[in-house]
């Protein structure tokens, strides 16, 4: 613990925008086939340095089959926040959940990023009795701790009881417990950010384990049983206030933006497919709502895995979305297609395409501009925080509650 707030933390996105570069980069190692352990790898960022772009260090794990999928910071800037935040935190320590083992790694970066270390593991024997919860995916730092999403509740196929939210203590790394006190209709999980000035959060749905361990099911895709609702809380009170319902032809809904300027109450939120069109879409929420579409790309049968054979198009596929430091563009990563494109969403009812990049595709195989094929896509997208470098990760309505709206 510093005394004074870490530099690293700052008061508005505009700040964080003038902040200078960071030095380093992490991402995550994955054994497709769980031969190997999964690892991180630090990456020099630094320009003009002899190993810039490439990994400098790798912290291997102890065990295989973690299957890692995001990691995140024990703190950041919303330590900040007036309400129970912890300025004196210092941004150290990674932590890395395993999807498919329910274990965690807590890996500490200091003394210097390339002698980065794990500092603890927490067994998934303690996330399973302190939660109820398993497979945990996604993570933020809060005012007040650790937030962890996950995709199970408890039994062995994480289907007894739905999934969530919990906290762990952003400098023991014990874990809490769960967040959640009134979920209403929430039964599915995926994402999850909030508004820490207003005091909401929003939540996403995928899907159970049984519906991706082994690969998505083909048959719960065209019936529609994967996740198609978005949730609003309050989140202080920790308690669910509305959830809308995109329409159960809007599969997967994964990916939560909302707007980094706290006075600006909108965000994005990604859904994968539309199993009427194939579309991939981009819903807008504010206080009156509304969406923009990403239509799909005909194919031949033969270039399409048997699911999307009956249609004769490649889904995009939406993977990612992120949004700048500004506002201002939000780029989108479109797996099934190979496509990242980049939308000026200066006006958030108006978004405009401004950009487009292939690479992969399951159809096209765009190479990549060093000649290297890839039978992938944009997956994952990361923006730097002064929006100038991004960062593409690749591999193979009506009101209810609180005057929130969507519309078509």
């Amino acid at each position: 613990m510093t005394m004074r707030p870490d530099p690293t933390f700052h008061a508005s996105p505009k700040l964080a925008m003038e902040a200078p570069p960071e030095k380093f980069a992490y991402t995550l190692l994955l054994s497709p086939d769980f031969s190997k352990a999964d690892a991180l790898a630090v990456i020099d960022t630094k320009p003009g340095s002899p190993t810039f772009s490439q990994i400098v260090h790798t912290v291997t794990m102890p065990y295989k089959g973690d299957e890692f999928h995001h990691f995140g910071w024990n703190a950041c800037s919303s330590a900040l926040s007036p309400l129970t935040g912890h300025a004196f935190l210092e941004r150290r320590y990674l932590i890395i959940p395993g999807l498919r083992s329910s274990r965690i790694y807590i890996v500490d970066t200091k003394p210097d990023p390339t002698q980065a270390k794990i500092h603890k593991v927490i067994e998934p024997e303690e996330v399973f009795k302190k939660t109820g919860y398993s497979r945990p995916h996604t993570v933020h730092c809060g005012p007040e701790g650790i937030y962890v999403s996950t995709l199970g509740g408890g039994g062995k196929d994480g289907t007894h009881g739905p999934p969530g939210v919990f906290i762990m203590d952003c400098q023991t790394f014990d874990i809490l417990g769960r967040w959640e006190i009134d979920r209403g209709p929430q039964n599915l999980h995926y994402d999850f950010w909030w508004n820490l000035p207003r005091d909401y959060m929003v939540t996403s749905e995928w899907g159970l384990p049984p519906q991706f361990e082994n690969g998505i099911v083909p048959e719960d895709l065209l019936s529609n049983k994967y996740g198609h609702r978005i949730h609003f809380w309050d989140l202080r009170a920790r308690r669910n206030v509305q959830t809308i319902d995109l329409g159960a032809n809007h599969q997967m809904a994964l990916e939560v933006r909302p707007a980094h300027d706290p006075v600006r109450e909108y965000g994005f939120l990604g859904v994968v497919i539309d199993t009427t069109n194939l579309e991939g879409s981009i819903w807008t929420w504010w206080r009156e709502g509304g969406k923009f579409h990403i239509a799909p790309e005909p194919a031949s049968k033969d270039q399409l895995p048997p699911v999307l054979q009956p249609f004769g198009a490649v889904a995009p596929l939406v993977t990612d979305i992120d949004l700048s430091m500004d506002d201002r563009f939000l780029y989108v990563a479109c797996w099934g297609t190979g496509e990242m494109r980049q939308y000026d969403v200066t006006d958030p009812r108006k978004p405009k395409l401004a950009a487009s990049v292939h690479i992969g595709g399951i159809a096209r195989r765009t190479p990549h501009s060093n000649g290297k094929m890839y039978g992938g896509g944009p997956q994952m997208v990361e923006i730097s925080r002064d929006g100038l470098d991004q960062l593409a990760l690749l591999n193979m309505g009506q009101p209810v509650l609180s005057g929130w709206h969507t519309r078509r």
